[in-house]
């Protein structure tokens, strides 16, 4: 069987096996293209269990385009706050305000135009809640695909438009059930990690990888580069009942708010030269690319300085979103 013919085949079986299988999750409840616009940006780099809850409580608070346009950024972050890579929550309510004035777009251009979105989120968003026929290939979908047609080429960018463009051709009518069809396949059965659960695929008879008992050798992986370790001191400071706070400039975490923080190697700064030491503690966190290593150190100042923001510890759980980073720090917070 060709490869273009066996595509074909896969996507003819897909769609009744998701009907059939489908997780019940609140994305796939009342769904709108705002509502899979907001899932499918709160899904980038988040598990599915993290989010389930988080977009519930998301949309409590902004329904609509209009709502989440209307509202400030500070807002938003916090509704955000540890779902991490907090740069998708500003492009989210870009994109609303666009929403909000022009309505949402009807065709894959407009939608891959919106803040925030590439050729996955807009392949999404079309097929689930439009009902195009435009592919979502993310790294789960290029496992499936590179077993279903034992593809041993590396798996990258490129191979991942090349099964976009293979996919527009054997698209069935039911779109949106073929596009979430791959995304269950990938995370319930034909999973990454461990042995892939084959007899209950839909495609068990027909999965090159399975026949021939390579499913492990698929797909060919790049060779991850190491992350960058940073080293980081971390001030938590209280003066009377309140505690240092900043907004974070330009870079990693920009515009989110942080305890005072320092590479290791500046030490303290002069601010905080009089401040009585009260407790120590180290912490670590990973970014996709950098890991931080922090040692964090929790402080007391008897006249706040002058420049420094200071808020009590209520104001800062009901109003300022922190990374997740800064978390092994907060029970400093009293």
């Amino acid at each position: 069987m060709k490869d273009e013919e066996l595509l074909k085949t896969a996507a003819a079986l897909l769609p009744e096996w998701f009907r059939a299988h489908r997780r019940q999750l609140p994305w796939r409840e009342h769904r709108t293209p705002y509502t899979a616009l907001v899932a499918e940006l709160m899904l980038q780099q988040t598990r599915v269990e993290a989010a389930r809850e988080r977009y519930v409580e998301f949309l409590r608070r902004f329904p609509t385009a209009e709502a989440l346009a209307r509202a400030s950024e500070d807002e938003v972050l916090k509704a955000w706050e540890g779902l991490g890579y907090y740069s998708r929550a500003k492009n989210l309510q870009k994109a609303a305000k666009i929403i909000a004035e022009e309505g949402f777009p009807t065709t894959f251009e407009g939608v891959r135009a919106l803040p925030g979105v590439g050729d996955y989120t807009a392949g999404a968003v079309c097929s689930i809640a439009l009902g195009l026929k435009t592919p979502a290939v993310d790294g789960n979908v290029v496992r499936v695909l590179s077993r279903l047609l034992a593809d041993g080429r590396q798996a990258d960018d490129g191979l991942k438009k090349e099964y976009a463009e293979r996919l527009v051709c054997v698209y069935p009518a039911e779109a949106g059930d073929f596009t979430e069809g791959l995304m269950e396949l990938g995370a319930l059965v034909c999973v990454p990690n461990g042995e892939p659960a084959c007899p209950a695929c839909p495609w068990r008879e027909i999965c090159r990888a399975h026949l021939a008992g390579r499913e492990s050798d698929f797909p060919v992986r790049a060779e991850k580069k190491p992350r960058t370790v940073q080293e980081l001191n971390v001030f938590v400071v209280k003066c009377g009942g309140a505690y240092a706070l900043r907004r974070r400039g330009k870079g990693l975490l920009s515009g989110l708010w942080e305890f005072p923080n320092a590479p290791k190697e500046e030490g303290f700064p002069a601010w905080l030269s009089s401040a009585r030491l009260i407790a120590q503690k180290q912490a670590t966190h990973l970014f996709s690319h950098v890991e931080w290593r922090m040692t964090g150190y929790f402080l007391e100042l008897s006249t706040p300085p002058e420049g420094e923001l200071f808020l009590t510890a209520r104001e800062i759980k009901e109003r300022y979103a922190l990374p997740s980073a800064f978390k092994p720090f907060t029970p400093w917070l009293e």
